[in-house]
């Protein structure tokens, strides 16, 4: 039986999508077997009234197998 578990990890990027490549590309160097990212939160930086352009930060909770 496979055990899973989860980190939660925060990570930024140009975009939403890069944001969470980022995340589960940091997260690959100590952690294997990955199996997915939810991420649960969502945030754009804010510069003077506009949104900073490749600005974009996720908090996204990463599920590795630890056993099979």
């Amino acid at each position: 039986m496979a055990i899973a578990k989860v980190i939660e990890v925060l990570a930024e990027g140009d975009s939403i999508e890069a944001a969470c490549e980022n995340a589960v590309e940091e997260a690959s160097k100590t952690v294997k077997n990955i199996r997915n990212v939810y991420v649960s939160d969502m945030q754009a930086i804010v510069n003077d009234n506009e949104i900073e352009k490749e600005k974009y930060r996720v908090n996204a909770k990463v599920t590795f197998v630890v056993g099979d």
